[in-house]
């Protein structure tokens, strides 16, 4: 059982990374609105950072 949160941890740590060196702070706040909103069972601030996250990914398409 340790062995799968050491493994969950630097994945989420890893993916936290990507995101940020690729996205940039703003993209971080999309991931962290995101997952607080998941953790807070709230679908206000889950959905904030879904749509930032995804204005992010299609900014450059529109």
């Amino acid at each position: 059982m340790p062995v799968l949160a050491l493994v969950s941890a630097i994945f989420v740590v890893g993916f936290e990374q990507i995101v940020q060196w690729k996205y940039g702070a703003t993209g971080m706040v999309g991931l962290l609105l995101l997952t607080v909103g998941i953790k807070a069972k709230s679908p206000a601030l889950s959905s904030a950072g879904a749509v930032l996250l995804a204005m992010l990914v299609t900014g450059p398409a529109l």
